[in-house]
């Protein structure tokens, strides 16, 4: 297991860009196993998960052709079942929570799929309820418990349109059940579902495949079901959780820092909350330019109120930078309260902030109070380890802030979702190396 070794205090600037969307990765690779014609996907970030993914994928039977280290073509047109129904796929798969979207494709296609137990991130409760009950509606009979090492989900015959409300809107529960859909007879309409970018662009690439999807952008989506679907090419956005996380880190630096090809029309409320914790954004095109911010002041709501920081379904803020956020806000003039409203364990990193020395209060599993010291001292250097993606990364912007050398464990977890981190930190003037 690989650990980071960070001098904190550097100096950093220059000019950074954000690698392509994980999130959106995930979706659009599923994706390739309703077609049997090929599927080119560009701007692909070089990460464990989607590697892995792809290792997936190859295993099942779906050709694969790394261009680059930034572009695949995928074929699917020989599935092997015989492995998906293997004690082998059940353990890889189960390490990727992105794998359970394998189940709306192969559903679709060819009426059968076993789910994983699903891995991922230990941030608390993540259900699949969505998912499940989504393809049941469509006419999927599903046998066994989440919790077994692996469930069948089959339909007899061809999945069924149907209307649907979604309990919650899922990001990936919607892929998964648009994706069906898409090879469902009749038409199905999905209310309450997720509208991320990353839905919009999963949504885009299908129509361009042949599917017929109306409302895509909105939280009412109708499919036209189609006999079947073509190859295209695909071109992921920008990550927004890696363009949050570098305005996080020249913020808790002052590091003048400018974010290429950030995309800015698909960062939703992103600008505007770093805005509240008093940092300044300058946007020049498609790229963001981070003043060096010597000090920056938190906002208070029009009544004087303290300011609150709060996750919630696009279009509001992502849960993915809360973590960010909240480290960022340590080093703010002001009071802040975060709210992470939906993963209980997600701010249990903040121990290792408060051994730094900053002033926050832990209120219960999903608030935390934190009171910015306004850079009256630094932070102190520890030694700590990476719980998950986003918290790993929250932890290392705190390092490179940190007076001392810090040592990060476990950051197997953040080379999950950020692609040569310490290589892209160390051209920007990170004193940051690999153990």
């Amino acid at each position: 297991m690989s650990s980071f070794i960070v001098k904190g205090g550097k100096t950093l600037s220059g000019e950074i860009q954000p690698q392509g969307a994980k999130n959106e990765a995930l979706q659009i690779l599923c994706a390739c196993l309703l077609t049997e014609e090929v599927i080119e996907v560009n701007n692909l970030p070089d990460i464990v998960d989607v590697n892995n993914l792809i290792g997936l994928l190859e295993r099942m039977g779906v050709k694969t052709d790394r261009l680059s280290s930034d572009t695949v073509r995928l074929q699917a047109d020989e599935i092997r079942f015989d492995y998906i129904k293997s004690a082998d796929f059940a353990k890889r798969s189960a390490q990727l929570r992105g794998s359970i979207m394998i189940a709306g494709p192969l559903l679709a296609r060819f009426g059968k799929a076993y789910i994983p137990k699903p891995g991922g991130d230990k941030i608390g409760r993540r259900r699949l309820d969505t998912h499940i009950i989504g393809l049941q509606k469509l006419g999927a009979g599903f046998s066994g418990n989440i919790e077994d090492t692996l469930s069948e989900m089959s339909s007899k015959g061809r999945l069924q349109g149907a209307y649907m409300l979604l309990d919650e809107a899922s990001v990936t529960g919607t892929a998964n059940i648009v994706m069906a859909a898409t090879l469902a007879k009749g038409m199905t309409t999905i209310f309450n579902a997720a509208c991320e970018p990353y839905i919009v662009q999963l949504c885009s690439m299908l129509v361009r495949m042949g599917a017929k999807i109306y409302g895509i952008g909105s939280n009412l989506l109708t499919i036209e079901g189609v006999s079947s679907l073509k190859g295209t090419t695909h071109t992921l956005l920008s990550d927004m959780i890696e363009v949050g996380s570098f305005i996080g880190l020249a913020a808790m630096t002052a590091a003048r820092l400018t974010i290429k090809n950030a995309g800015i029309q698909h960062l939703g409320m992103i600008p505007d909350v770093f805005a509240r914790l008093g940092i300044r954004l300058e946007i020049v095109g498609d790229d963001i330019i981070v003043p060096a911010h010597e000090h920056y002041e938190v906002e208070t709501f029009l009544d004087g109120g303290i300011m609150t920081i709060a996750d919630a379904p696009w279009p509001g803020f992502t849960p993915d930078l809360i973590s960010i956020v909240l480290v960022v806000a340590t080093q703010a003039k002001g009071t802040v309260l975060v709210h992470q409203k939906m993963f209980e364990s997600r701010l249990f990193f903040v121990d290792k902030l408060i051994d730094m020395g900053a002033q926050i209060i832990l209120c219960d599993p999903h608030r935390a109070n934190v009171i910015g010291i306004d850079r009256r001292y630094p932070l102190r250097a520890i030694r700590m380890s990476s719980p998950d993606i986003r918290a790993g990364v929250a932890l290392l912007i705190a390092a490179l802030s940190a007076k001392g050398t810090s040592i990060i464990d476990n950051i197997d977890q953040i080379d999950r979702g950020y692609q040569r981190i310490e290589q892209r930190l160390q051209a920007i003037g990170a004193d940051i190396q690999r153990m």
